[in-house]
């Protein structure tokens, strides 16, 4: 029994691969994070369950291979890909609050989520009519293509690309939220918009401006999950999360309201 548990831990002895797989880890996360701020920051202030938040996602992606089909294959590119991918979605997004989510914003959540959950199969079968049903893909930019060698360690650039990405975004919405009179805005719809609305705050601007902005970290956990336990990598993602849920039920930083 004792060998048996040492053989699933035996990757821990190697400080290389201990170090790729925290920065696998992170990478993951920082993927994770990027997808789900933009949910989280939607249901902190406008308390909307998103199921389409996926959708949205998917389509963000869809439209960023369309830019690169007729752009080079080039940083200048990729980043254009990811600029119209952003653009796209907020004015999707946009019309999406201001049509239909702002109807709903003091219905049931079980109406919210027939609604958001509608929009999954609209927005499905759209991007099916648009793009088809193959599989598409971007080529990575030559610059981000290579890997970096450092401490015995080889790292592919991509992935350091993404950390560095997810700690641009994090930090950027820190100061948006903490350090701007928007985000001031922000945080005090989240604790009472009707007083909000009455110190004269155009409250339906700002919901707006939110989703449009909105179009946790288990990705280390998965990472040595796939190292120890391949077979239950998947499982320790969400038993990560429920211990979250238990312990901190309003959030690694949240408060009481």
């Amino acid at each position: 029994m004792l060998e048996s548990i040492a053989q699933h831990f035996a990757w821990a002895q190697n400080p290389v691969v201990l170090a790729r797989q925290t920065l696998a880890g992170i990478s993951t996360g920082m993927l994770l994070f990027l997808i789900s701020a933009g949910l989280s920051l939607i249901f902190g202030v406008l308390r909307i369950l998103n199921f389409a938040h996926g959708a949205l996602f998917m389509l963000g992606a869809l439209i960023a291979v369309s830019v690169a089909a007729v752009l080079p294959e080039s940083v200048a590119g990729f980043a254009a890909a990811l600029a119209g991918a952003a653009a796209g979605l907020a004015l999707l997004g946009a019309a999406i609050e201001a049509k239909l989510l702002r109807r709903i914003y003091r219905a049931p959540h079980e109406m919210q989520l027939l609604l958001t959950f509608a929009l999954v199969l609209i927005l499905g079968d759209a991007a099916k009519l648009i793009w088809g049903r193959e599989e598409h893909s971007i080529g990575v930019p030559a610059m981000l293509s290579g890997s970096a060698q450092g401490f015995g360690l080889v790292f592919p650039l991509y992935r350091l690309f993404l950390i560095a990405t997810g700690a641009a975004v994090a930090v950027g919405l820190w100061l948006t939220l903490y350090r701007t009179r928007w985000g001031i805005f922000i945080r005090a719809a989240t604790m009472d918009r009707e007083m909000l609305a009455a110190l004269g705050v155009n409250t339906r601007t700002l919901f707006t401006a939110v989703f449009t902005l909105g179009a946790e970290l288990a990705g280390l956990v998965n990472a040595f999950g796939v190292l120890a336990f391949p077979g239950l990598a998947v499982v320790l993602t969400f038993a990560c999360m429920a211990v979250v849920l238990i312990v901190r039920p309003r959030g690694l930083l949240g408060s009481t309201e």
